[in-house]
C-alpha cells in the first residue's frame, strides 16, 4: 500500500469502502433539485412524526421520493460520470410513475390484491426490477442476485421432489408480485417501515449534529481526555469512534472519520500500521454496536420484538460495555508490546473544551430521557435534532461556520435525506425476501432444516446460525443481512427454546461483525487505505480487537444466565452476569494479545482461552473452573517470569 493510496481523501475512502453512501458529486440544477427532493422527504418524515397520516400509503409516498432520487444520486458502475445521464433520468421518471401508481388506485389495489389487473403485475414487476437495479448501484449486486434467487424459489418451488423439506406448491407470476408489492408482508413491509420512521429521524438527527460542529468536538474531546499516557493514543481512538458513531451512523464512515485525523498520532506514537489500523477499524464498527444510536438493525428489532427501541437500547448496553472493555484491554497491552510512547496533541484540557462545547452532548442525553419518561423514538429523536439546532447559535468559532443558518439548515436537512437512501433501497429489497418467506413458509422449514442437521443441539444450532449470519454478511450490508438471517435463520433457534429477543440480538451481533470478518472486512480495508498497511493483515489485527463480540452472543443464546447480559432478570443475576463476563473478556484479551503482567508465553495463552470459554458458560461449576484455569495461567506466568529473570 502506498504513501499515495495511504493519502487519500476521506471522501474518496468513504465512497469506496463504504457501500451506503452517495457515489455521485452533483453539481447545478441537478444538486439543486436533488435538494429539494430531500428536503422535502425530510419535513414528510417529520410531519408523519406529528401528524401520522394511514401506514402504507406513507411507506408509498416515500418509495416514491427515494427510488428516483437513488438513480440520480447513484452511478450506474463504477468511475461512471457524476451528472446523471438521459438513462439514469428515464429510471427515475419510470420509477416514479410504478411508485406513484398504487397511491392513486390504493383502495382498488387493496382490494383485489389476490386477483391483480395486468396493470398491477406489470407496474409491481416493473418496480421490482427497478428497486433490484437501485439496490445494485447502492450496495453492490451480490443483494439482488440473492433477491432473484429466492424469487426462482418461489416460481420454481413446486417443481422440488414432493419429499423434499424446501418444496412447495409454486407460486405463479401476478401471485409473487402480489405479495412483494401489494400489501405489507414485501416491498412495503416491516422494513422499508424502519427507514420511513426510525431512520430517517436519526440520520436527520446526525446530519444536523454533525453540520452544529459535534463530530470535530468529539474527536477534540477524546484526544484532551487521553492525552499523556503511551496508551493515550489507542484510547482516544477508541473514544472518538464512539462519540462519532452517533452522527454518522456507519462503521466504515466512523472509521475514516477517525482515521483520516488520528492516523498520524498513532504513527507518531509508534503503532505499527496494521495494528492502529485494527485500532481505527474496531472503533468504527463499535459505533453500529453502541446506544443510544444502534444501527439500522435495531430498529427493526425493536418492531420485530414489538417493544420500544429504548428495551432494545436496555439488551445492547451490557455487551456494548464488554465489547469496549475488550478493545481497552488489548490497546494497553499492544502499547507494552510495540512500546508505544505518549504523543502531546494540542488540544488543551478536557474541561475547558467541555465548557466551551459540552452542549454537543445535550441532545444525545435528551433522547435517553424522553424515551424513559414515555416519549416515542420518534418524538424524541425530533426534539434531540430542535435542541441540537437550537444549541448550533452557541458556537463562538470564528464566523459562527457551525451555526445553523436557514442554508446551513437547508443543506443538513438534505443531507439527512440522501443519507437514507442506500438503507432504505436495502430495505425494500429486503422486504422481498420476507415476501418470499411468508408466501412459501420458508422460514420455519429452514428452521427445522437447520435444527435436523445440528441434530437437535442447541450449541451445534448457535454455530451453525453464526456462521450462516457471518457469511450473509460478507456478502451483503448488515441491515439486509440481519432482515435475511432473522426470517431465515432465527426459527432454528426459537424452536430450540431461545427467546425472541436473545435469538434477534444473537443475529444482530454477528450481522455487525461481518464488517470486521475475514476475508472481507470493509471497516479493516477502509482503514488499511488509511495507514497504508497490508490489508490482510490489518483484517486480523481487527478481528483480534473484536474477538470478546464474537464470543459473548454465544452466552446470552446458551446459558441460562445469558439473559443477564440483556440486563433481562433480577438485578443480582445480571450484575453477576456482567462481572463473570468481564472477567472472561479480560483473560480473553491476554489470551489474543500475548500479554498478562509480560509477554505470555504459548501455555499461558492457551489456559487463558480455555478459562474465557468455561467464565462465558456463566453456569457455577464451569465458572469455577474457569477460574482456577485462570488462576493456573497466573501462576505459569509468574514462574515463566521467575525463572527468565533469574536463570
Amino acid at each position: 500500500m502506498t504513501e499515495t493510496r495511504a493519502e487519500t481523501s476521506a471522501e474518496d475512502l468513504v465512497a469506496e469502502f463504504d457501500a451506503e453512501r452517495p457515489a455521485r458529486r452533483l453539481s447545478g440544477r441537478t444538486a439543486a433539485l436533488v435538494t429539494v427532493a430531500a428536503l422535502a422527504l425530510s419535513l414528510y418524515a417529520l410531519h408523519q412524526t406529528f401528524l401520522p397520516g394511514a401506514v402504507l400509503p406513507y411507506r408509498m409516498a416515500f418509495l416514491a421520493v427515494v427510488l428516483p432520487l437513488a438513480f440520480v444520486c447513484y452511478k450506474a458502475r463504477r468511475g461512471g460520470r457524476d451528472e446523471p445521464g438521459p438513462f439514469d433520468w428515464a429510471l427515475a421518471a419510470l420509477s416514479l410513475a410504478v411508485c406513484v401508481y398504487p397511491i392513486v388506485v390504493f383502495d382498488d389495489l387493496i382490494r383485489r390484491a389476490y386477483a391483480p389487473t395486468v396493470l398491477d403485475v406489470a407496474a409491481g414487476a416493473l418496480l421490482t426490477l427497478l428497486l433490484f437495479e437501485a439496490c445494485r448501484r447502492t450496495v453492490g449486486w451480490i443483494l439482488p442476485v440473492v433477491c432473484a434467487v429466492f424469487f426462482a424459489y418461489a416460481y420454481y418451488g413446486g417443481y422440488l421432489p414432493a419429499d423434499w423439506a424446501l418444496g412447495h406448491r409454486g407460486y405463479d407470476l401476478d401471485r409473487i408480485v402480489a405479495a412483494f408489492t401489494m400489501g405489507t408482508e414485501g416491498v412495503y413491509g416491516v422494513p422499508l417501515d424502519v427507514a420511513a420512521t426510525y431512520i430517517i429521524l436519526f440520520t436527520i438527527y446526525g446530519a444536523v449534529l454533525d453540520a452544529s460542529g459535534a463530530g470535530r468536538f468529539f474527536v477534540d474531546v477524546s484526544f484532551a481526555a487521553f492525552r499523556r499516557s503511551r496508551s493515550a493514543p489507542g484510547r482516544t481512538v477508541t473514544l472518538a469512534g464512539f462519540l462519532l458513531g452517533t452522527v454518522s451512523g456507519s462503521g466504515v464512515a466512523t472509521t475514516v472519520s477517525v482515521g483520516s485525523v488520528a492516523w498520524p498520532v498513532l504513527r507518531r506514537a509508534g503503532y505499527p500500521r496494521e495494528q492502529a489500523g485494527g485500532v481505527l477499524a474496531a472503533a468504527g464498527i463499535g459505533a453500529i454496536l453502541s446506544p443510544p444510536t444502534l444501527g439500522a438493525a435495531a430498529f427493526i428489532i425493536a418492531e420485530y420484538l414489538r417493544v420500544s427501541y429504548l428495551t432494545v437500547l436496555v439488551y445492547a448496553t451490557i455487551p456494548t460495555v464488554l465489547y469496549y472493555l475488550g478493545v481497552f484491554l488489548a490497546i494497553e497491552m499492544d502499547a507494552r508490546r510495540y512500546g508505544t510512547r505518549a504523543v502531546p496533541v494540542d488540544t488543551g484540557g478536557p474541561w475547558p473544551l467541555i465548557r466551551r462545547f459540552g452542549y454537543h452532548f445535550s441532545s444525545l442525553f435528551v433522547i435517553i430521557i424522553l424515551m424513559a419518561l414515555g416519549q416515542s423514538p420518534f418524538r424524541a429523536v425530533v426534539y434531540a435534532t430542535l435542541l441540537a439546532f437550537a444549541l448550533s447559535f452557541l458556537d463562538r468559532t470564528p464566523g459562527g461556520e457551525h451555526r445553523l443558518t436557514p442554508r446551513r439548515a437547508v443543506r443538513a436537512l438534505a443531507a439527512g435525506a440522501t443519507g437514507v437512501l442506500p438503507v432504505a433501497v436495502t430495505c425494500a429489497a429486503a422486504g422481498t425476501i420476507v415476501g418470499v418467506v411468508t408466501l412459501t413458509g420458508l422460514g420455519l422449514k429452514a428452521g427445522s432444516l437447520i435444527v435436523g442437521m445440528s441434530g437437535g443441539n442447541l450449541a451445534a444450532t448457535a454455530v451453525a446460525c453464526a456462521l450462516a449470519v457471518l457469511l450473509l454478511g460478507l456478502a451483503v450490508p448488515v441491515t439486509a443481512s440481519f432482515v435475511i438471517a432473522a426470517v431465515i435463520i432465527g426459527p432454528a433457534l426459537l424452536n430450540l427454546g431461545v427467546t425472541p429477543a436473545e435469538a434477534y440480538m444473537f443475529i444482530f451481533y454477528y450481522a455487525v461483525l461481518s464488517e470486521v470478518s475475514p476475508p472481507t472486512a470493509l471497516s479493516a480495508f477502509a482503514a488499511s487505505a488509511i495507514t497504508g498497511g497490508n490489508a490482510q493483515r490489518t483484517m486480523w489485527a481487527t478481528w483480534k480487537y473484536t474477538l470478546p463480540a464474537f464470543l459473548v452472543p454465544f452466552a446470552f443464546v446458551l446459558t441460562p444466565s445469558g439473559t443477564g447480559l440483556l440486563a433481562q432478570g433480577p438485578i443480582g443475576e445480571v450484575l453477576l452476569a456482567a462481572a463473570v463476563s468481564a472477567l472472561a473478556v479480560a483473560v480473553l484479551a491476554a489470551a489474543t494479545g500475548g500479554w498478562i503482567i509480560g509477554p505470555a508465553g504459548p501455555v499461558e495463552r492457551g489456559l487463558c482461552g480455555l478459562a474465557a470459554v468455561l467464565l462465558l458458560v456463566l453456569s457455577p461449576w464451569p465458572v469455577l473452573a474457569g477460574l482456577g484455569v485462570a488462576a493456573l495461567a497466573l501462576a505459569v506466568h509468574f514462574v515463566r517470569r521467575h525463572r527468565e529473570a533469574h536463570p
